[in-house]
């Protein structure tokens, strides 16, 4: 019977990697955008150290378990190669702000904060008692992870619009977190299993409002919104009930841009005279 468990866990644990590698992958288009616009304005790196810390948590605990804990290992270490891609690529287009704060972050949470937590482990626990102190801070750290799409959730009731919250996001999610789920189930490890419950009923609750609100007539709101992209990851959106835009072609000496259309909050397109901003 414990064969047979275990068989199915490798299996469940082959998809979990499967489906958290195309997750890891996502971003991409996104940095394809910084990269042909050499700037990383408008995107924040907060999704990308977490995305690390995450995986280096896994990493640590996979390997203090030791047993049946070769899929944790190869997916989080995946991870760990493809967000430090990505973050290296945020940190060079990156302005001098976002650029330091980015660089305080990533020593806080994943220098001192995870060499903190591997000392102390390290040091001040042995065996399953040591396990078990890793295995708890994976769990609470993942459970605020999978609880990030609340705001999103939230956003989606105000708003009456699921823009920011795409279904086949929620779907790879969901089926990422049963995945999960029944591989720890099965191993009968519950540092794993639970956090993907919740994942689970989060994925639900997003599917099933998108469902509601897919057809509904939105609401705007001024105010800044979180985004969720592909891969769960959130950056900062501005949505405006009137939008200025800019014809990049359209470009005078002196750095003067000139203003080619304006949307108004009732859909009326008109071109302005004299549109001229000073950048």
């Amino acid at each position: 019977m414990t064969t047979h468990h275990e068989s199915l866990a490798f299996v469940f644990g082959l998809l979990g990697n499967i489906i958290s590698f195309m997750v890891f992958l996502s971003p991409m288009p996104t940095f394809y955008k910084i990269y042909k616009k050499k700037n990383a304005e408008g995107y924040q790196s907060i999704p990308y150290v977490v995305a690390l810390f995450s995986s280096m948590l896994w990493i640590y605990y996979a390997l203090i378990k030791g047993e049946s804990s070769l899929l944790l290992i190869t997916i989080n270490s995946f991870g760990c190669v493809i967000e430090t891609i990505y973050l290296a690529m945020f940190l060079f287009y990156a302005t001098k702000k976002t650029m330091l704060s980015t660089i305080k972050l990533l020593l806080l949470l994943n220098v001192f904060g995870y060499g903190a937590m591997l000392l102390s482990t390290l040091y001040l626990a042995k065996g399953s008692k040591r396990l078990s102190i890793i295995g708890w801070i994976s769990l609470v750290f993942n459970i605020s992870v999978f609880a990030a799409p609340l705001g999103i959730m939230r956003r989606v009731i105000k708003t009456r619009s699921v823009e920011y919250m795409p279904f086949t996001l929620s779907f790879f999610l969901t089926l990422n977190a049963v995945m999960w789920f029944f591989y720890g189930l099965l191993l009968k490890d519950y540092y794993i299993a639970f956090p993907n419950t919740i994942g689970f009923l989060f994925g639900i609750i997003q599917m099933v409002l998108y469902l509601v609100y897919r057809n509904a007539k939105p609401l705007a709101l001024p105010e800044p919104v979180k985004v969720q992209e592909l891969n769960g990851h959130v950056i900062d959106v501005v949505k405006l009930s009137t939008v200025v835009t800019l014809d990049p072609n359209h470009v005078a000496e002196g750095g003067e841009v000139i203003i080619t259309t304006v949307e108004d909050p009732n859909g009326k397109e008109e071109t302005p005279k004299d549109s001229v901003a000073k950048i």
